[in-house]
């Protein structure tokens, strides 16, 4: 029966005993609050019905992301140190590049692939590639994986955006990637090494608006055997500018004026012609490249170069 007024307390309160709804407190322990205080629980009924599909099925293919990579999850295999996924080809590929005829499946083939990680937790992806011969011509060939992963690549597409992410963003090593990829070392390091080199150094428009540039020498190998120095060559257009934080642009194994050079050398006349500046140390190897490549560009020494002779004067005036 209905059940409306207001109690001693002075909370209004509405709706049938069996249904009740109070504004600004919670009823018989269900946590409803009003919109007012911030609260996330419904002050109505009618909050409460879901039909409008705030949800959705859930779909392991979409949480894990596979769609992306053109993959569909068949199967999981858990396991308290890693998850394994089998996965299958979501298009069709049964018609022949070379004469256009249909092809008949011709068995299947596994390609496992190591996959981002979910919670630390490694996941490895298990693909059923369906392998067709064309009834035309003979000609065999297998379902197109190019979306999920590059040929004989080791790792996915979306694995290596993780690991780039990781190493660069969050500052991981190495050997914390290749842990949670469960992979090797070496797989690791090549697989990012090349992704790095696709994205940035292959890329044609990274060193676009160049104006300024910095070159230094770094010391990154500690052994005695091989070389130790590489030459550091950053864009220093955004600080002049007020832009942002310079960026790296190459490294190149060694240091003389020979690299510094050869490396200028590569560049394209225009390009050359558009730096202005060059910051460097007191490496006369460094200021002679730069003469002989960019000659219309001014060489500068570093501030903390600067500061560091000033400091080295000063230091030898004290001992006097």
């Amino acid at each position: 029966a209905p059940d409306k007024g207001t109690r001693q307390d002075g909370v209004r309160v509405t709706g049938s005993t069996s249904a009740r709804v109070v504004t600004g407190v919670s009823v018989a322990g269900r946590g409803s609050r009003s919109s007012e205080d911030g609260g996330s629980y419904a002050s109505h009924p009618k909050d409460l019905d879901m039909s409008h599909g705030t949800f959705v099925r859930p779909d392991l293919t979409t949480f894990t992301r596979l769609d992306e990579l053109g993959l569909q999850v068949t199967g999981q295999h858990l396991e308290p140190e890693r998850a394994v996924l089998a996965c299958r080809v979501a298009g069709d590929d049964g018609w022949c590049s070379r004469c256009g005829c249909e092809g008949v499946p011709r068995g299947t083939v596994q390609r496992r692939l190591a996959h981002e990680p979910f919670g630390w937790r490694p996941t490895t992806l298990l693909v059923t590639v369906r392998r067709y011969r064309c009834t035309g011509c003979g000609y065999v060939w297998r379902q197109d994986t190019s979306q999920a992963a590059r040929p004989r690549a080791k790792l996915s597409t979306a694995a290596l955006r993780w690991a780039l992410v990781a190493l660069v963003v969050q500052h991981l090593t190495i050997a914390r990637i290749a842990e949670a990829l469960a992979v090797s070392w070496n797989t690791a390091n090549d697989a990012v090494l090349a992704e790095g080199k696709r994205l940035l150094i292959d890329d044609p428009t990274r060193l676009d608006g160049v104006t300024v540039i910095g070159v230094d020498e770094h010391v990154w190998r500690h052994t005695r055997k091989g070389g130790k120095y590489v030459t550091v060559i950053i864009d220093l257009t955004p600080i002049r500018t007020g832009a942002g934080p310079a960026r790296l642009l190459d490294m190149i194994e060694g240091r003389s004026k020979q690299v510094f050079k050869t490396w200028l050398g590569e560049r394209p006349q225009a390009w050359r012609d558009g730096i202005e500046v060059v910051a460097m140390d007191g490496f006369t190897g460094f200021k002679t490249a730069a003469a002989e490549e960019l000659p219309a560009a001014t060489a500068v020494m570093d501030p903390f170069h600067v500061a560091r002779l000033a400091g080295d004067a000063l230091d030898q005036c004290r001992r006097r």
